[in-house]
């Protein structure tokens, strides 16, 4: 079981809402459902959204400022919120406005880490007292990946993603690629031509160098943006020793460096059309303070 954690707001009352990285991705298997059985390696990075609440009496859950075509009523910090509501029968009510840095559709869980600092927040902010266990149940009805938002520790992951085991890594920077793309998780999930009988692997084996993700194949061969960045930074990353890996079902490509200096020249040399950014991996997200 993995230990209780405090989140807690940053210094300017903002509360952080992560990325993560998926370091590896198996696709090992379908429930009856329909939903895909995984196998992944969570990593937090220091790149954030950052969300804002004030608490009002009148049980109204509003959001202001957030991502940029979505319906706020369809937003994932108000579903988090209202599904916070009917799970205790709080009667407060919250305006949320959030400050996107994490891009839609890359993989990025910004979502998702939405949704998981939505539900940590207002635990406190409202007093609910509710256990990260809770929190978790709750989160994994609003996305699979909201759960290791929720617990804060990079994970071996397993089922759909909600099955983890805390795990400590190497903290390297990472270089981040974004291209003009947004990937539809959904779409990639259907894709015939997805892998979806993985042999299932251990930690051992990731460690040991496996590092593949199941679902690379099928977004490189319908996204060619992505294709493209990936293949740019496959030939930058092997001679600084490192390699390209995509993370998630989502559109941006990322490569290890174990300096800041090494990983920020190679994003200096990123064509125009991509945005890149070198971030710090971190075992213990940042919305729970330093470790």
């Amino acid at each position: 079981m993995l230990p209780e954690m405090l989140a807690q707001p940053a210094a300017d009352g903002a509360w952080l809402a992560p990325a993560k990285l998926n370091l590896m991705l198996k696709v090992v298997g379908r429930r009856a459902d329909g939903y895909h059985l995984l196998q992944t390696v969570f990593q937090f990075i220091d790149r954030c959204d950052r969300l804002h609440f004030q608490l009002r009496a009148d049980g109204r859950v509003q959001r202001g400022r957030g991502a940029l075509g979505i319906d706020p009523a369809q937003d994932l910090v108000v579903r988090a919120a209202l599904a916070l509501k009917a799970r205790t029968g709080c009667d407060a009510g919250v305006d949320i406005d959030v400050d996107k840095c994490l891009p839609m559709g890359g993989g990025l869980g910004g979502g998702s880490s939405n949704a998981a600092t939505t539900l940590l927040a207002l635990n406190q902010l409202w007093g609910l007292g509710l256990t990260q266990d809770q929190l978790a149940e709750i989160g994994l009805g609003l996305g699979a990946d909201v759960p290791v938002f929720v617990r804060g520790q990079a994970a071996w992951a397993e089922g759909v993603g909600e099955r983890l085991t805390p795990v400590t890594m190497p903290e390297p920077w990472y270089l981040v690629l974004t291209p003009p793309t947004a990937v539809a998780t959904a779409a990639v999930f259907a894709d015939p031509a997805l892998t979806r009988n993985s042999p299932p692997v251990k930690m051992a084996d990731f460690i040991e160098g496996d590092e593949a993700n199941d679902c690379l194949p099928v977004v490189l061969d319908h996204y060619p943006s992505v294709a493209e960045a990936f293949h740019w930074l496959e030939q930058q990353a092997s001679a600084q020793g490192s390699k390209a890996r995509l993370t998630g079902t989502g559109g941006c490509v990322f490569a290890a460096f174990s300096a800041a200096q090494e990983a920020q020249q190679v994003a200096a040399d990123a064509p125009a059309p991509w945005n890149a950014f070198v971030a710090r991996g971190r075992n213990r997200s940042p919305l729970f303070g330093p470790a």
